[in-house]
């Protein structure tokens, strides 16, 4: 959006505002169903900062996709599940938890060696001109279409198979 700088300046810490609040409202609710609601707020922030930065297609794609369809998912499951899993007996810190601790810590670890070991100055960018133009002649949700179809085909089929076992999850959360 092409909006005066104080007015743009406003938005974005209003919208960071919100994002922070939001994720932290995510990961503090006791209630699921108040931290799935922020996690909407989370989504639908992240959206705004895309129409910000006009591009219009993935904020309407992220508002489609996370917050009509993953959000709703997510409530979906949370509304089917037992109340009584949510109570206070259970115990701060259990096993699967260490587990769970010292493999992110390990991944972190070793993302954030890779990332220091890199050499980062000695990527080579190259650009064709006729790829240049190309990219000119077509359309915003033209080449989206094409990155998916060829560049990125892997990752998007990984992430619809993660969506599939997501669908499966909450069909077979509702039946129980």
């Amino acid at each position: 959006m092409d909006l005066p700088g104080p007015i743009h300046d406003f938005l974005l810490v209003f919208l960071g505002s919100g994002l922070i609040l939001g994720s932290i409202g995510v990961v503090l609710f006791p209630n699921p169903i108040y931290s799935a609601f922020s996690l909407g707020l989370v989504l639908v922030c992240i959206s705004l900062f895309y129409i910000l930065s006009n591009s219009y297609f993935v904020a309407a794609a992220q508002l489609l996709i996370y917050v009509g369809a993953i959000n709703v998912l997510i409530l979906f499951a949370v509304m089917f599940l037992n109340g009584s899993e949510y109570s206070n007996d259970f115990p701060l810190w259990t096993l699967g938890d260490g587990i769970t601790s010292q493999v992110c810590i390990s991944l972190f670890i070793s993302l954030i060696s890779t990332i220091l070991d890199t050499s980062w100055y000695g990527i080579i960018w190259t650009t064709r001109s006729n790829q240049i133009i190309e990219q000119d002649l077509i359309s915003n949700s033209q080449q989206i279409g094409i990155h998916l179809s060829t560049d990125f085909f892997l990752p998007f089929e990984l992430i619809s198979i993660i969506l599939l076992v997501a669908l499966i999850g909450a069909i077979v959360i509702a039946r129980q």
